[in-house]
């Protein structure tokens, strides 16, 4: 029974760092995509359209790493390895998602997202970074 506990909270351990891991990584992504620092544009500007489209990011990134946690039949090398398959892959997809979003509308997505002012493609963009972890989400089921 404590080996048990002992063996599931190395594995907690092990899945966070590997899902904080993945998460930096999607802050990273969206730095990329967007013009600027995006931690001076959420944390020092308050741009509220870098900050929805990273928390949709976030919340996507980490519905990815619950659904392979949670479909990893108890065998922890499996999950871990399905984990970080599929988070890169969900990363992959959103920055395309992104991409292709920045393609099909007018202008430049990413100065839109480092508007000052709120604005609709912000919105859009997050749930197009969302859909795009759900359906990886899916994918992984």
């Amino acid at each position: 029974m404590l080996e048990d506990l002992l063996s599931g909270a190395w594995q907690s351990v092990v899945f966070g760092v590997v899902g904080v891991g993945l998460m930096a990584a999607g802050f990273g992504l969206v730095d990329l995509l967007t013009p600027g620092r995006l931690r001076d544009l959420i944390w020092v500007e308050r741009n509220t359209n870098a900050g929805l489209l990273l928390a949709a990011n976030q919340l996507g990134i980490a519905g990815i790493v619950f659904t392979a946690i949670l479909t990893s039949y108890s065998d922890f090398g499996r999950g871990l390895a399905s984990t970080v398959l599929f988070g890169l892959v969900g990363l992959a997809i959103m920055a395309l998602a992104f991409v292709v979003l920045d393609l099909l509308t007018p202008g430049k997505l990413g100065e839109v997202i480092c508007s000052p002012e709120p604005h609709p493609a912000a919105r859009v963009s997050a749930a197009t970074h969302f859909g795009a972890a759900l359906i990886v989400c899916a994918c992984i089921a």
